[in-house]
């Protein structure tokens, strides 16, 4: 099967590869997502991390791990599992049989979303031009997660466990596209191969986006900013005749 960023591979590896190690990003394709709900303080939350090998985390925006699993806190009764690829079918049928009678709702939605890898010492920038999250590590450490929205699209956001494997963005396979162009289009700041910038109108021995590029990623991000600007231009030039 096709993944939902097929078609996007070569200008991720583009993007990670010009940026001098300051952005990775990639797409990590088919992971296993089961979401489940279920009483945390019923019986079914001990016998199903017992049988993940994980405790379910109990603080909402927080995530355990444990070998290839993952569990994201998404709220009061809800968690996404995560897993490698192809371990649906036996995934959800291990939390089901794990709770028995007890009342939990065990749904499989891992064609619902792809991920995205967004890693790299510039992570948290890059990502801070679209989100309302303060994503400082103090705030939004490693361990953390959130439903979110990021370039005006809705995600889940995770911080890895690990610092150094920086983040997944969980998305709607029907946003996926628009979110990577917006990703590159933001990563654009760190593009560290000055010919290129320099031909397309950026600045030269900055690795900046053309002034066309900047002005469209303010609009898209923080509108005020690019009113803020036009004003800003206005005032330069002079009263116009009428």
């Amino acid at each position: 099967p096709r993944s939902p960023l097929s078609h996007a591979t070569d200008r991720l590896a583009a993007a990670t590869r010009t940026s001098g190690g300051a952005i990775r990003l990639a797409e990590l394709p088919f992971l296993t997502q089961i979401n489940v709900r279920l009483d945390p303080k019923g019986a079914a939350a001990d016998a199903v991390g017992l049988a993940l090998g994980l405790q379910l985390p109990l603080e909402p925006g927080t995530l355990v791990r444990a070998g290839e699993l993952t569990a994201l806190r998404l709220g009061p009764d809800e968690w996404l599992v995560v897993g490698p690829p192809g371990g649906q079918r036996g995934l959800e049928n291990r939390i089901r049989e794990a709770a028995g009678d007890e009342p939990v709702s065990v749904v499989d939605v891992s064609a619902q979303r792809t991920t995205l890898l967004v890693a790299g010492l510039r992570a948290h920038d890059l990502l801070a031009h679209g989100c309302s999250l303060d994503l400082h590590p103090r705030v939004f450490g490693p361990g953390r997660c959130a439903q979110t929205t990021l370039g005006r699209t809705q995600v889940v956001l995770v911080a890895r466990d690990d610092p150094r494997a920086g983040f997944w963005v969980l998305v709607r396979s029907s946003f996926a596209g628009y979110l990577t162009d917006w990703l590159l289009d933001a990563a654009v700041e760190w593009r560290a191969d000055t010919d290129t910038t320099e031909a397309a109108g950026g600045e030269p021995g900055t690795g900046s986006p053309p002034a066309a590029r900047r002005a469209s990623l303010s609009w898209s991000t923080t509108p005020v900013l690019a009113n803020e600007a036009g004003r800003a231009s206005a005032r330069e030039a002079g009263p116009q005749p009428v």
